[in-house]
């Protein structure tokens, strides 16, 4: 009976915290079952299943399979079931029965770790504590859950403080923490540039490059004899031609040109030249090697951390104006209405003409600055006939069903000592979108080119969005007459959904509409078979245009090379090339997936720290999400914050998932995404990458002295001050349970001091409630995350991170 007791506890806390996931686990949220079965353990059984597991903030985890099927859901871990794993960790798992409450046709799935297979965390960088014979580091990443041990003698001279690189020397087994050395001091917390630096070797990322890398890349010759090139390996000269770069003000790396002829008739030669790094960086030599390893360059808010070194991105492969230089061309005939009706791919010499900016461009073609038009007339006619043909192109791809979702970047500005001193919106410009255009179709002719061949080849794919999600934004057009017209099979049409959000546009449920219908697309990848581009309603797709900086591309390029001579790439070397294709266009993915997350960490934390100087200033914003625990924020200047549910003073809200809104329980008040709010910023954390915003005319103004406060969760107190001070935080916020309960019965007896407790500590209005409410009211609000806390510090227990 006491292991029953045990097991149902444990079931009943894994469900808890499942039912909180964000949305895109909304399976694991299923309808309550019948109490006698809800909380049954689990049966396993014998089916054993091999992925990676991502583990969230809050504990949980879910398992990716390997080669996971269509419409295939992860597999749900319990905090309990985790079995030492570490997010990253490729474990082995064993799946669960299906319980006999989940719904018909559910997908959702629940297992247990039971060998972790591979670590993923060798390298973990935190803030050191030190002891009188040891310390222990508190990792930055929140899911990596438990601090590492740091032996006597393993410190490295490492200080209280000091953010720190340590190795894991043993790894977690049981109840015993893992065991590691520091390896690297990176700096004390808070000194310039050690913020970077920390994000970057939590990525695992350098700058730098091993000896024998930047040798072999300090011995490729800085320029070319074109006479040698040309007529050799089937390259032609194309330095006739007054070929154009058109890139940013700082871009170094131009791996891209493009020119264009228009035709009587109205058709267009248009040529895209790319970079030829395939014939500097050869397969499996020390430059491709650490290439792909890399997999991409990855562009930090204050720095690029290159995949190649700056001897070829900004030198030999970078297409300079006024020198010679190699490159992959795809030339192509593209009709009056923007269609690709010939082409060519060949090897080429290039001279570039000129190297523009996307400013110049747009003050000749959109201002038409007078000034720009006199000191540019070489070039404006040419500029023209760009614009001619990118206007062809993109009302082509608009009439086959490509989606276009505007999303704004925010560029960060930096002083001299990179802190943050500005934001700034950035949306598409019609310079941008020639180039863009040009690369779409050069893009997509060379991944045709190879699929009709049936040819090795690395895609660039996006699948259709998910059956659930489908169904998903559905319920959410019917509220506003309209709806998403679906196959047998539940699949939709890029060109619906782009009619769709087009009857939409500039009305009041644009906003709503337009965010669901992104959150609800996959994400793109790489992959070794042709599974089209869904957005870009793309049969065939692929990435050729920046071999420079993605290693796919310069894969792409080397493909192509292959197949030069005689049309098709030799079958004993195809074999070959198959083997082990689908391997390497996953770790591309995995490698892209890291640098965005890097560039975004390190954008946040300076978003961050620049809005620390306006706590306590009142702002407008947008909601821009809605989860079970409150809503985010997002301003006019790009930043995103959370308002936490338990900081509406006025009600308790429940959270309506299919309105994507929370609703007050009593008085009915709705908070939407995409509904205008005015609020307050409460707190700008910076470590956590995070703000916090009150809702101006429904907030306590007191939690505005905030500033500084450990009111997030005690155990993530406990990486930033020493153990003693954890304890105090967490016998302190068991004190605040105790008198948050203590006013709730006060409040249920109805005393005049019993509901003033009652709204101070749980924030209900003390109305008098029969046995059968109060028991329904009392678990309805005991499942909710976070907690009230009285005083100053009434921001709840949570991690923004997780979401």
């Amino acid at each position: 009976m006491k292991q029953q007791r045990k097991a149902v506890r444990m079931r009943r806390k894994s469900l808890g915290k499942a039912g909180r996931s964000k949305g895109a686990r909304q399976e694991v949220r299923q309808a309550q079952p019948p109490r006698d079965m809800r909380y049954a353990a689990l049966k396993y059984t014998d089916e054993a299943v091999k992925g990676r597991i991502s583990i969230n903030s809050r504990g949980f985890g879910f398992v990716t399979p390997e080669g996971m099927q269509k419409n295939q859901a992860d597999i749900f871990i319990p905090k309990d079931e985790l079995h030492t794993a570490m997010n990253g960790d490729t474990v082995q798992v064993q799946l669960a029965q299906q319980p006999a409450y989940a719904p018909a046709g559910s997908q959702s799935r629940e297992g247990r770790v039971t060998e972790v297979l591979e670590r993923a965390n060798s390298r973990i960088v935190g803030i050191y504590s030190a002891s009188r014979r040891f310390g222990f580091v508190a990792p930055d990443d929140t899911r990596l859950k438990a601090d590492i041990y740091i032996p006597e003698g393993e410190a490295m001279d490492a200080i209280t403080g000091s953010k720190v690189v340590a190795e894991v020397t043993r790894w977690p087994d049981g109840k015993q923490k893992a065991e590691g050395r520091i390896i690297e001091v990176i700096g004390q917390k808070g000194e310039p540039g050690v913020d970077i630096l920390s994000i970057m070797r939590q990525y695992d990322l350098s700058e730098s490059f091993p000896a024998e890398v930047q040798a072999a890349a300090d011995g490729v010759e800085q320029s070319i004899n074109a006479e040698e090139h040309i007529g050799r390996n089937g390259r032609e000269d194309r330095r006739h031609l007054k070929i154009v770069t058109i890139d940013g003000e700082d871009a170094k790396d131009l791996d891209d040109g493009v020119y264009v002829e228009k035709k009587d008739d109205g058709s267009f030669f248009l040529g895209v030249y790319i970079a030829d790094v395939s014939w500097y960086v050869r397969e499996h030599e020390p430059l491709d090697v650490e290439a792909e390893a890399r997999g991409t360059s990855v562009y930090l808010v204050d720095r690029v951390v290159p995949m190649l070194p700056k001897a070829l991105s900004n030198g030999i492969c970078s297409l300079n104006a006024g020198v010679d230089r190699l490159s992959m061309a795809c030339e192509m005939n593209i009709s009056p209405e923007g269609k690709v009706t010939d082409y060519k791919i060949l090897p080429v010499v290039i001279h570039v003409y000129r190297r523009l900016t996307y400013t110049l461009v747009n003050k000749i073609l959109v201002d038409n600055d007078k000034e720009f038009v006199r000191d540019n007339e070489d070039i404006v006619p040419f500029l023209h006939d760009l614009q001619d043909v990118r206007n062809a192109m993109y009302k082509y791809r608009h009439r086959r069903g490509a989606i276009n979702f505007e999303i704004p970047e925010i560029k960060v500005k930096l002083d001299e000592n990179g802190k943050a001193v500005g934001l700034k919106k950035r949306v598409g410009n019609l310079g941008e979108s020639i180039i863009e255009q040009c690369m779409l179709a050069a893009n997509e002719t060379v991944a045709e080119h190879m699929c009709r061949r049936k040819q090795p080849f690395v895609y660039r794919v996006h699948e259709e969005p998910e059956e659930s999600k489908v169904t998903a934004l559905n319920g959410l057009l019917n509220t506003f007459g309209l709806h998403l017209r679906t196959a047998a099979d539940g699949s939709i049409r890029p060109k619906d959904l782009q009619v769709t959000l087009e009857k939409i546009a500039g009305g009041p449920a644009e906003k709503i509409v337009s965010t669901v219908a992104l959150r609800s697309m996959q994400q793109a990848r790489y992959a070794a078979e042709n599974l089209g581009h869904f957005g870009l309603a793309a049969q065939y797709y692929t990435h050729f245009t920046s071999p420079i900086r993605r290693y796919p591309d310069l894969m792409v390029h080397r493909l192509l090379r292959e197949s030069f001579e005689t049309g098709s790439i030799p079958k004993d070397k195809r074999e070959k090339i198959m083997e082990k294709l689908a391997e390497r266009t996953d770790h591309a993915s995995q490698r892209e997936r890291i640098a965005v997350n890097a560039e975004r960490d390190t954008t946040d934390l300076k978003k961050v720290e620049y809005m620390q100087q306006f706590v306590g200033d009142t702002f407008e914003g947008i909601i821009s999400s809605v989860t079970s625990f409150g809503f985010f924020v997002e301003l006019d200047n790009g930043v995103e914050g959370l308002v936490h549910m338990t900081t509406l003073k006025d009600d308790y809200y429940d959270y309506v998932e299919s309105q994507y809104a929370l609703v007050g329980t009593h008085h009915k008040r709705r908070y939407q995404l995409g509904d205008a709010v005015e609020i307050l910023l409460a707190r700008a954390d910076v470590e956590a990458r995070s703000l916090d915003f009150l809702v101006k005319d429904n907030c306590d103004l007191r939690a505005l002295n905030m500033q500084g406060s450990k009111d997030r969760d005690p155990g993530e107190a406990a990486g930033i001050m020493s153990r003693s001070e954890a304890r105090k935080i967490k016998r302190s916020a068991k004190k605040d349970r105790k008198s948050a309960k203590s006013g709730r019965e006060a409040a249920a007896k109805g005393t005049a001091a019993g509901k003033d407790d009652g709204r101070n500590a749980a924030g209900h209005m003390g109305r008098k409630k029969n046995k059968k409410e109060k028991k329904a009211g009392k678990d309805k609000h005991s499942k909710r995350k976070g907690r009230r806390k009285q005083g100053n510090d009434v921001i709840a227990s949570f991690d923004p991170l997780s979401i």
